[in-house]
């Protein structure tokens, strides 16, 4: 993916680098001690930024496309520089008084909050909750985090002492100024590179595990092969005639268990309506819950007889019928 986008990802570090060395370094010509300390602090917000940037460049072009162009990829970036900076200078902080005080405690948390950035930027998550997140995601992993960690800042120092060699011909401040530019070029797409598709290899193999993965999707359960086509009802009723609608019915027509509370059910008890035999032609009830018909005329082949008049209970809830009539 370096070698593959290089040009995009080494003109978006060299733009800011460059930036950010042109303003650091009108500040230190113009304003003495306090133009230093302010180009030291535009150093550090132009670093923020790009790693913000670049995060959000190795999330667009992973597809295989640059869909995004530079200045698309900073608006996109831009939002997020906050929680970057507040995560990056906590971690920082935290990170260094490990290192000081015992060098494994901050070797430790280098490794469990290796994908801050990238859980800020891609699942825009806020600068507090991107340490835990980040933690869930390494733990059971971590010595292959760290493994891949030592190797990448072995390249950085590689690279640097390289550079710091062809540079040292130059003078000092010029020598200085390029190297950092030019280092900080060629080594930041690589490092955004290898820190969010390690989030991503994380995330997959959270997900592979049955861990939670960014989006509730990954956990969701395929329903049951009998819901296909129905609504989610289940399986339609077997057997019956082929005039009585009680077959398959097509997919998505609503024949299926119907919904609790529909009125569909069972009807009301004592009202001498029992579930008419499979094959009686009796398919959808009518709209609107029960109702006791007036009358009712079997089908030739359905082999019952309903009753020619009904009279309900006067404990049942449904509306009174109106007066029975002779049946034809």
């Amino acid at each position: 993916m370096y070698k593959t986008f290089a040009k995009h990802l080494l003109a978006i570090a060299f733009i800011i680098y460059l930036i950010a060395a042109i303003i650091t370094a009108l500040l230190a010509l113009a304003g003495g001690t306090i133009g230093i300390l302010l180009g030291s602090l535009v150093s550090i917000v132009a670093a923020f930024v790009l790693q913000a940037t670049l995060v959000k460049a190795v999330q667009d072009i992973r597809d295989g496309h640059a869909d995004l162009s530079i200045g698309q990829t900073v608006s996109e970036a831009l939002p997020y520089i906050g929680s970057v900076a507040l995560a990056s200078i906590l971690a920082g902080v935290a990170i260094t008084i490990g290192l000081i005080l015992l060098i494994v405690p901050g070797l430790f948390l280098i490794t469990i909050w290796a994908v801050i950035i990238p859980v800020i930027i891609i699942e825009r998550s806020g600068a507090l909750a991107s340490f835990r997140r980040s933690r869930e995601l390494v733990r059971g992993r971590a010595w292959h985090v760290f493994g891949t960690l030592v190797l990448v800042y072995i390249i950085m120092l590689a690279v640097n002492i390289v550079l710091g060699v062809i540079f040292s011909a130059l003078p000092h401040v010029w020598g200085d100024g390029l190297s950092s530019v030019i280092s900080g070029t060629l080594i930041s797409p690589f490092l955004a590179l290898v820190v969010t598709l390690v989030y991503y290899r994380l995330v997959g193999s959270a997900v592979a595990a049955g861990g939670a993965g960014p989006y509730g999707e990954y956990q969701q359960q395929p329903p049951p092969p009998g819901n296909a086509g129905y609504g989610g009802y289940g399986q339609p009723p077997q057997g019956g005639d082929p005039w009585s609608g009680y077959n398959q019915p097509p997919p998505g027509s609503g024949y299926g268990q119907p919904p609790p509370g529909s009125g569909y059910g069972q009807p009301p008890q004592g009202s001498g309506y029992g579930q008419p035999p499979q094959g009686s032609g009796y398919g959808q009830p009518p709209q609107g819950g029960w109702a006791p018909p007036t009358q009712q005329v079997p089908r030739p082949d359905s082999g019952w007889a309903p009753p020619t008049q009904q009279v309900p209970r006067p404990d049942e809830d449904w509306p009174s019928p109106p007066p029975p009539q002779p049946p034809r």
